[in-house]
């Protein structure tokens, strides 16, 4: 919410009925010339409040204590425990649960609410998304999120928040945006039938950072020919042929906002007319779903995913493919048109794709095809896999492509990896 970077800290708001409608209190570590002479700097409480705007700043050691009385105080508390899932893993949840400030609350809670530790092996509230591990003596379990003085889910609340875009947040994205769009530029100057793909991810890597990206916003894919058949292919450590394509889904994060783009591109610097014929058929899919972002058109992405597989089967009519039955979503197109954008490169993950999108959303257009080595496929399209992915602000009647610097265009990207 703050982004605020330091480890083992806190944010807690109190709603009062001042001004401003509520007390922000930050928990943060104090200065400590010792430790920063080997950890480098901190904040320190003084400029948590200067900086950030606390009404209050405590010492961190000090949470444990004040978020009894804190917690104490209200009928309604909220507050996300770290949960398993996909992208974070039970054993880094049983880590971070682990940590000062997680397992302050933890404890607390279960005061409040006369949990006690019991030996179910795993529980999962569907009330709250909230997971429990017990049977471990590390490991403190989550309160019972129906017990009296339980904390309620905080993420919800939050994502409504973070789901539309201010101006400041639209300004750090559309630079994210044009950092990675030139990034993109260097990169397919770079490549060529010689290079590995890490080396070509590693070009990428230098050319964000060295244009104000502290990081990439997530593993990049980087996929030469065939390996781009492979949704999420992270290995990026085969070497480049010539006549191959290469897919790079990749992005870098300015100031705490993911950039998420995907461009393919002809590793020799030319198109085979094959390739081209599919990539015409992905890039009109790209563009004519774009066209569809405004919150004039009143759709949701779930609905821009329903075009973009229309017009993804006609394209492909047009080239005389036919596709197995099932076939477009279940290997052809398997993925969806796109997902929210922001400071997560999936953001606001429990806002449906049935929302209907409005004007300061930020969302991500990236149709793709991807034809198997299968005999039921003309043999020139075997094994090519495609994906044109954007960024985009949804206009009150006007798109707004935040990824406009990355070339897409066949006539643009050849002319970029011709230098």
């Amino acid at each position: 919410m703050e982004c605020f970077n330091e480890p083992d800290s806190a944010l807690v708001l109190e709603k009062n009925d001042s001004p401003r409608g509520y007390k922000m209190t930050m928990f943060v570590a104090p200065k400590n010339a010792n430790v920063e002479m080997w950890e480098g700097a901190r904040t320190g409480l003084d400029a948590a409040k200067e900086i950030f705007g606390a009404d209050e700043a405590v010492d961190a050691n000090l949470f444990r204590y004040r978020i009894v009385d804190m917690a104490g105080r209200y009928e309604n508390v909220y507050f996300d425990y770290p949960t398993p899932s996909l992208f974070l893993p039970i054993e880094i949840a049983k880590k971070l649960h682990n940590k000062p400030v997680l397992s302050s609350v933890t404890r607390v809670f279960n005061n409040l609410t006369g949990k006690a530790n019991n030996s179910n092996l795993s529980h999962r509230s569907a009330k709250t998304s909230s997971f429990s591990f017990t049977g471990s003596s590390t490991f403190t379990s989550i309160p019972d999120p129906d017990a009296m003085n339980a904390p309620k889910g905080l993420s919800p609340l939050i994502q409504e928040q973070r789901v539309i875009k201010s101006e400041a947040e639209i300004k750090l994205m559309r630079q994210s945006g044009e950092i990675s769009g030139k990034a993109f530029i260097e990169t397919m100057k770079f490549t060529n039938p010689a290079r590995l793909e890490h080396q070509v991810y590693a070009k990428f890597d230098f050319e964000c950072r060295m244009r104000g990206s502290q990081m990439m916003a997530y593993v990049p894919v980087v996929a030469g020919g065939s390996n781009a058949l492979t949704m999420h292919y992270v290995n990026n450590d085969q070497p480049l042929k010539d006549g191959d394509l290469i897919l790079m889904d990749a992005g870098g994060e300015y100031h705490n906002y993911a950039s998420d783009i995907t461009r393919t591109w002809p590793v020799n610097g030319k198109f085979t007319q094959a390739q081209k014929d599919l990539y015409e058929v992905v890039l009109n899919a790209n563009k004519e779903c774009i066209k569809l972002c405004t919150e004039e058109h009143g759709l949701s992405l779930n609905q821009i995913h329903d075009v973009s597989m229309r017009l993804t089967k006609e394209g492909l009519a047009k080239l005389g493919i036919k596709p197995l039955p099932n076939d477009v979503d279940r290997r052809l197109y398997p993925h969806h048109v796109g997902h929210y954008l922001g400071m997560d490169v999936h953001d606001t993950g429990d806002i449906s794709r049935s929302r209907v999108l409005k004007e300061g959303m930020v969302i991500t257009i990236e149709p793709g095809l991807y034809i198997p080595r299968d005999p039921a496929y003309p043999e020139k399209y075997q094994g090519i896999g495609i994906r044109i992915e954007d960024n985009v602000v949804i206009g009150k009647t006007v798109p707004h492509v935040l990824s406009v610097t990355a070339p897409k265009e066949v006539v643009d990207i050849e002319y970029c990896c011709n230098n």
